[in-house]
């Protein structure tokens, strides 16, 4: 199970990557076609009009993509600001306890955000709800990425509970660790 978790986190993080890489590709594209047309107009030839349809929403749509899809693999990695300055002063079991208490408000709120974030998904696809630009995106593709990217966050956060539960070191304690911070 924890090679899986592991890889899901991983997969996770590449999936969010790839959205910020396709947000610079298409940027770079429209960008291309604009010194294309302002090379064709300094010719003399009529500018092609290269463009990139609905880049601003298409942007947008994966940025947010990018950022939840990155939330799970950058929480076990010990990525996310924490402020454990209380939880290391307290004694080893109370700081572990505050930690687990902490683990469960997020796991908490996590759900209800995954939850909340599904149902307007299913509204989307009930009432095919589609974005405003020149090219029609079904917003339940977004929605549904993002809600996925919710619902990976939830895993971890239920994952990293357990192993405070278990009396197990958390995989963002270790990322912490690996990467030399102090939380």
């Amino acid at each position: 199970m924890r090679l899986f978790l592991d890889r899901l986190y991983a997969g996770s993080l590449f999936a969010s990557a790839a959205s910020f890489a396709a947000i610079a590709g298409l940027v770079l594209i429209q960008v291309l076609g604009r010194l294309i047309d302002r090379a064709a107009r300094l010719v003399g030839a009529p500018p092609p009009g290269l463009t990139v349809p609905s880049l601003a929403e298409i942007g947008g749509f994966l940025f947010v993509a990018g950022v939840t899809l990155g939330l799970a693999g950058t929480f076990v990695r010990g990525g996310h600001v924490r402020v454990s300055l209380l939880t290391r002063a307290l004694p080893p079991g109370a700081g572990r306890g505050l930690s687990a208490l902490v683990a469960a408000a997020a796991l908490g709120l996590s759900a209800f955000g995954t939850w909340s974030s599904w149902l307007q998904t299913v509204d989307s696809w009930v009432f095919d709800s589609v974005s405003f630009g020149m090219i029609r995106v079904p917003l339940w593709l977004p929605q549904g990425v993002m809600t996925l990217g919710l619902a990976l966050l939830t895993v971890a956060l239920l994952d990293a509970l357990i192993q405070l539960l278990r009396g197990a070191t958390p995989a963002y304690e270790i990322g912490e660790a690996e990467a030399g911070g102090e939380g």
